[in-house]
């Protein structure tokens, strides 16, 4: 096992968005993995494009973006202080929260070949449950991660937290949502 740690962290040193994207790219599809086979028993089979969809998400824009905006965000405000990790935590959550969900519906949208209405339709209708459900998670996660986690490690603990995270985000990303003028 520490041979794999060590590898990691190799890897980690000499290529970070490569590594941070692998590492969201299995983040996701274990998340999707799990919250098909064992949390939604609606008797669907399982859906491999579902999971190559969330799979690809981690790749393409989790790991890349959070590499940029945490490493912004430690470059901007260094330091374990509890002020700073309260900041951190604030700005992660009110700003970085909110932007995370709506790329995460968008890109959703986008491969699977929705309207610009269903995205906003989407966004209407599970936006602010995705946020609000991530305080849950995030604030407590995320007060440990910027107090104690090294920033070269903090997408590994973010996408240690989000596998189980994820089961959660897949059920809600892959919801069926109303259009609201079939309903009027």
């Amino acid at each position: 096992m520490s041979g794999i740690w060590a590898a990691y962290n190799t890897m980690l040193q000499s290529q970070p968005l490569l590594t941070k994207a692998l590492t969201s790219l299995t983040g996701f599809t274990a998340g999707d993995v799990l919250a098909q086979s064992f949390m939604e028993k609606d008797g669907k089979p399982y859906d491999i494009m579902r999971t190559i969809r969330l799979g690809s998400f981690g790749l393409l824009i989790h790991g890349t973006t959070g590499h940029y905006f945490y490493g912004f965000l430690d470059s901007k405000l260094p330091g374990t202080k509890p002020m700073t990790v309260a900041t951190k935590v604030a700005i992660d959550q009110t700003i970085w929260n909110p932007i995370f969900g709506c790329m995460f519906f968008g890109y959703l949208n986008l491969v699977e070949g929705k309207s610009f209405q269903d995205y906003k339709n989407k966004l209407n209708a599970d936006l602010k449950t995705a946020v609000m459900g991530s305080w849950a998670v995030w604030v407590p996660a995320h007060t440990i991660n910027f107090a104690f986690i090294p920033p070269a490690q903090r997408l590994l603990y973010i996408n240690s937290i989000q596998i189980g995270y994820n089961v959660f985000l897949s059920f809600l990303g892959n919801k069926e949502v109303a259009d609201p003028k079939k309903e009027l």
